[in-house]
């Protein structure tokens, strides 16, 4: 793709099967998620719709058991951009486009666990040590079907103070 022009917007019930069918287009590098709980979540996706379609979605996950119930984390998830329309800023404009719905809540951080971590490098995450994210990592972790540890597994924990 050369030349296209792309919105970002948040999602509505209509976008859900695109984006599960593009979460689960990338099984290497993301978690699945299950159509229920995308609808479920519908509010806090956002897609990014080039030529009429859904070809990008970013979400995010309020985490209350981390940080204090005035200022929780916050935790990206589900970016995913189609292979024709990657590097041309999609995913870029989901992550900013998330931030910038996450800051009016005033959450302490936000968060991410990434095979992508010079991705989000460029977007001011900086790394940080898995065990400080231990609610998360066994929360969310504990039912991995792809690594039997959490602390083994190849993705990077980030973190972008708020």
């Amino acid at each position: 793709m050369k030349n296209f022009e792309f919105k970002i917007r948040p999602a509505g019930f209509e976008d859900a099967r695109h984006i599960f069918e593009l979460i689960k287009h990338y099984p290497q590098e993301l978690l699945p998620r299950p159509i229920g709980d995308i609808v479920e979540n519908i509010d806090r996706f956002l897609v990014a719709e080039a030529h009429g379609h859904v070809v990008g979605t970013a979400a995010w996950k309020i985490l209350p058991e981390m940080g204090s119930p005035q200022r929780p984390s916050v935790e990206i998830q589900s970016v995913a951009v189609k292979a024709p329309y990657r590097g041309h800023g999609l995913g870029r404009a989901l992550v900013q486009a998330a931030i910038e719905r996450i800051r009016p809540l005033h959450a302490a951080q936000i968060i991410v666990l990434t095979f992508a971590p010079d991705f989000f490098r460029k977007l001011g995450f900086k790394p940080i040590a898995k065990q400080k994210l231990m609610h998360k990592i066994y929360a969310g972790c504990i039912n991995c079907t792809k690594y039997d540890d959490p602390f083994t597994c190849p993705e990077v924990a980030m973190v972008l103070s708020l």
